[in-house]
């Protein structure tokens, strides 16, 4: 009975002092355990909730060890309940792990000899070095030195005139080849495409984990997949309702998109076009409704009324008859909206009655004699190759006929 009492003392104590330091903005768990006041120097003094002992100074870490109870640092507690003995040995230890990860982590990345302050030309230079640890007092230093270290191959000048050791800019490529090769490392057995590199977020993505400095643990599996992803769907999402909303006051473009995946279906992406940006609405396998105009219609006036009738003032899709057909009904239904064929599908078709023609016939299949017999001779095509200016006679176009008359063009060229 008195065992479950004087347990039961600690626990209130615990709740209490939770409070005291939750109102001061404190995180650590190991305030819980633990009573401050400060004396007339405004020193603190810590006590223990359950053996009631008072400790002078050494910050709350200090007291993890009396709590884990681990001698040196500070008296063990032996009034200190199992649980919370095994909460803070486990938090202690992985404490020091993490630290000695980034001792690592930066003694890799500053592997720099300390003789590279030489003498060169009667000066002596700044040698390439670690960044100095901050303390207590230079936190907003922190950073700054981080990217000063990384931002540059060449140190400061000493003295006016003065150039930077040969030793320290090698030094200093040493540290960010290290840098990019980590990061090849792992592009290539992630398996993720090269091309990742040229996207708009990578360079900022790298400018944060700088900013933070060694140490920086990316996020977890579970994270990336059900946080962050919710995350930029969010962001995503009010992204387009930012658009949504210019839709009313400046109108829109309706674009079907319609084309034939390898599994042969046919799909239309349904995609709206404002000032303000473009934005997907949503795809659909239009196999069964493309037969007729009127499931077309159907299918269009669908989309329409979710984006809302008085936001549109355009439809454009492919000039194919059903779709015509589509159109005017849309036209018929909705007056303030006009319909019209896609530009680019008429240039095709353009090309297309072009490529027909006799003469442009003839010329074409002679010019694709020439690109065979050029592409099946190694030797003679290695030695086009070598010469100024080079361009490849077959470059891909969007469509097959204006692949023909690239193809004609370069010909043409290179006569």
């Amino acid at each position: 009975m008195e065992q479950s009492q004087s347990n039961s003392q600690p626990q209130d104590n615990a709740a209490q002092n939770s409070q005291t330091g939750s109102s001061r903005g404190k995180s650590d768990p190991a305030w819980q355990y633990f009573t401050v006041k400060y004396d007339k120097n405004n020193k603190a003094q810590y006590t223990c909730i359950f053996c009631l002992n008072t400790y002078n100074g050494g910050g709350i870490y200090r007291m993890k060890y009396h709590l884990a109870k681990i001698p040196g640092q500070i008296k063990v507690c032996n009034k200190v309940t199992e649980d919370v003995e095994l909460q803070f040995k486990r938090l202690l230890e992985e404490n020091k792990k993490n630290k000695a990860e980034k001792r690592k982590f930066t003694s890799d990345c500053y592997d720099v000899e300390s003789e590279t302050q030489v003498e060169e030309e009667g000066e002596v230079l700044n040698p390439v070095q670690p960044p100095a640890p901050a303390t207590m007092g230079d936190k907003g230093k922190r950073r700054a030195i981080a990217a000063t270290s990384i931002g540059s191959d060449f140190k400061e000048r000493t003295t006016p005139g003065s150039q930077p050791a040969l030793k320290s800019i090698l030094a200093s490529k040493q540290v960010k080849h290290k840098v990019k090769l980590g990061l090849a490392r792992w592009i290539i057995d992630a398996r993720i495409p090269f091309n990742a590199i040229q996207s708009p977020y990578f360079q900022p993505a790298l400018d944060g984990v700088a900013a933070i400095g060694p140490g920086f643990k990316g996020p977890s599996y579970d994270e990336m997949r059900v946080h962050l992803l919710a995350d930029l769907k969010k962001e995503c999402q009010l992204l387009v309702e930012g658009y949504r909303r210019s839709w009313k006051r400046t109108g829109c473009t309706l674009m079907a998109d319609g084309w034939t995946d390898q599994r042969q279906r046919t799909l239309i992406n349904f995609l709206v076009y404002c000032p303000a940006g473009m934005s997907f609405v949503k795809s659909v396998d239009a196999y069964d409704m493309i037969k007729t105009a009127d499931t077309l219609f159907k299918l269009f006036a669908e989309v329409i009324e979710w984006v809302g009738s008085s936001n549109i003032v355009h439809v454009v899709t492919n000039n194919a008859a059903n779709y015509v057909s589509a159109g005017k009904l849309i036209h018929e239904k909705y007056p303030n909206i006009f319909w019209s064929p896609c530009a680019a599908h008429c240039i095709n078709l353009i090309l297309k009655d072009i490529a027909s023609l006799p003469h442009i016939a003839d010329l074409a299949s002679r010019a694709s004699k020439v690109t065979v017999f050029v592409y099946n001779h190694m030797i003679f095509l290695s030695w086009l190759r070598k010469r100024k200016d080079w361009k490849e006679i077959v470059r891909p176009g969007v469509t097959r006929f204006a692949t023909v008359f690239i193809t004609l063009k370069s010909i043409y060229d290179h006569k």
